[in-house]
C-alpha cells in the first residue's frame, strides 16, 4: 500500500513565477511521494509567460497552471497541507490563512525574476535561475528523512535549506 503523499504548498505574493515553477519542480523531483500546489495572497490572475515559456522548454506539465490565492487553500474543502514554502520576503512577513493539517512552514528567500528588467536574454536568464535555485533546494527537500526527524528539527532543517547557496 502507498502512503498518502505530502501535500506542498508554495507561496508567492503574485503567484505568477516563484510558486508556479516550485509546483512544477515539486511535482516532478516529488515522484508521487509530494503533491505540490501553488498560490498567491494577491494573485496576479495569470502565469507569467516567461515561466510558461522556461517550463515548456524543460518538459514540465503547463497545462493544469493558473495562478491563484491562497483563500483556495483556506477552506473545509482544501488539502491538509504538510509543508508551507514562502518564496518570497514580502509573503514572509505576511498573516496567512489557517492551514488544514497545521503544516510545516518554512520561508525560502527567492528574487522575483518578473522584476528584472534587461534584454529578453537577461530576462530568460533570471527565470532560469529561479528554476536552478528551486530544482536544488527542492532536491534537497525531497531527500530529507521526514517521517525521521521531529517537527523541530525538521523546520530547522527546512529552514537551512533557504539558507543554503544554491
Amino acid at each position: 500500500m502507498i502512503d498518502a503523499p505530502y501535500n506542498v504548498l508554495f507561496l508567492c505574493t503574485s503567484n505568477s513565477a516563484r510558486s508556479i515553477i516550485a509546483e512544477c519542480v515539486l511535482n516532478r523531483l516529488g515522484e508521487r511521494r509530494f503533491k505540490a500546489y501553488s498560490a498567491g495572497n494577491s494573485p496576479r490572475g495569470l502565469v507569467h509567460p516567461l515561466a510558461l515559456e522556461l517550463l515548456r522548454r524543460r518538459a514540465y506539465d503547463t497545462a493544469p497552471l493558473r495562478s491563484k490565492s491562497w483563500d483556495e487553500f483556506a477552506t473545509p474543502d482544501a488539502p491538509r497541507l504538510d509543508f508551507v514554502f514562502t518564496v518570497c520576503d514580502e509573503i514572509a512577513g505576511e498573516v496567512c490563512p489557517v492551514w488544514r493539517g497545521a503544516p510545516v512552514i518554512a520561508h525560502w528567500s527567492l528574487p522575483d525574476p518578473a522584476t528584472v528588467i534587461g534584454s529578453e536574454a537577461q530576462r530568460a536568464f533570471a527565470f532560469a535561475q529561479t528554476l536552478r535555485a528551486l530544482n536544488s533546494r527542492i532536491g534537497v527537500f525531497v531527500n530529507i528523512p521526514i517521517s525521521a526527524l521531529d517537527r523541530m528539527t525538521l523546520e530547522q532543517q527546512l529552514r537551512d535549506v533557504g539558507q543554503s547557496a544554491d
